[in-house]
């Protein structure tokens, strides 16, 4: 566990290393067969996966990048955009989110288990099950790091956390714990999943009355607080952005009231979190047919 947060040298050479990643996703299915999701070794199993998948697509070997390139031209002959990792304009992200996926090899081995949906299921599974703060936070921030990023990779794994998986409610249910970094990464891993619009709908209907529900009555004075805060409202953003409906929602959630307090905090110490509620404001005045019920 040590090891594998030593930098990229490091997460490359434990990648590498043959039997090592399905040895931990074994240890971990095994303790879920048998009801023992709160252990050490398990802990121990999610956290290591957790630094490995950080950073993945970036540091994917280039073979990689080209199959799963390869697979989704052959899928689709429209899609001309040369290699699949890296940065990418708004257009080209757009495509991507259109373009069918690869199908997944039904028994992976190695780095190919990180971001397979057998291993999707566990997170979520620990999520659910666990009660050890340091797990579940693993395994959201794992979700959270194989759904960053602009490339298919990020947008698959988002797609079957949401849709194949039925993952939302898991997710939700930590929202609400008392744990500042589980809540924390929860927020974050919804924040990515929420960049897909094909999503967007699916993840407000779900999530986002408890995402108000959640947003403090003005900026909060702990570092986590606030950055917990400017990553619900920038999430929010996104769920409203090109969605009247899904702005209506967060209005009768009773949440302008609340995002109008946090952006008025003029303190230098804590201003993410009201610059996020200011771009989150500005978006929701763009909803012309919404600025009656707004005055009101």
């Amino acid at each position: 566990r040590n090891m594998s947060s030593a930098g990229p040298e490091g997460r490359k050479k434990m990648r590498e290393c043959e039997g090592l990643i399905d040895s931990l996703v074994y240890y971990i299915q095994g303790a879920i067969a048998d009801h023992e999701p709160n252990d050490k070794a398990t802990e121990n199993c999610v956290c290591i996966l957790h630094n490995l998948s950080y950073q993945l697509e970036i540091e994917l070997p280039e073979s990689y990048a080209q199959s799963i390139y390869m697979q989704r031209r052959n899928i689709s002959n429209n899609d001309k955009t040369p290699g699949c990792f890296g940065t990418r304009s708004r257009k080209v992200k757009e495509k991507q989110q259109d373009t069918p996926l690869p199908e997944e090899k039904s028994s992976p081995k190695g780095v190919e288990s990180l971001w397979h949906s057998t291993l999707i299921r566990i997170y979520l599974s620990l999520i659910a099950k666990s009660t050890r703060n340091y797990t579940q936070e693993a395994s959201l921030g794992a979700l959270q790091n194989l759904t960053a990023g602009s490339g298919p990779m990020p947008f698959s794994v988002a797609r079957t956390v949401v849709q194949k998986a039925n993952g939302l409610p898991s997710i939700r249910a930590m929202l609400h714990v008392s744990h500042p970094a589980v809540k924390k990464t929860a927020v974050s891993l919804l924040r990515n999943l929420s960049r897909n619009t094909s999503l967007q709908n699916d993840i407000a209907r779900e999530v986002l009355p408890d995402l108000v529900s959640i947003l403090p009555e003005c900026v909060p004075g702990s570092d986590v607080a606030c950055e917990t805060t400017a990553s619900i409202c920038y999430t929010l953003f996104n769920l409203t952005q090109s969605s009247s409906q899904n702005a209506r929602l967060l209005l009768s959630a009773h949440g302008l009231p609340k995002v109008i307090a946090i952006s008025m905090n003029d303190s230098n110490t804590f201003s993410k979190a009201s610059r996020a509620a200011s771009v989150l404001l500005y978006s929701l005045w763009s909803h012309t047919d919404l600025h009656s019920a707004y005055k009101k």
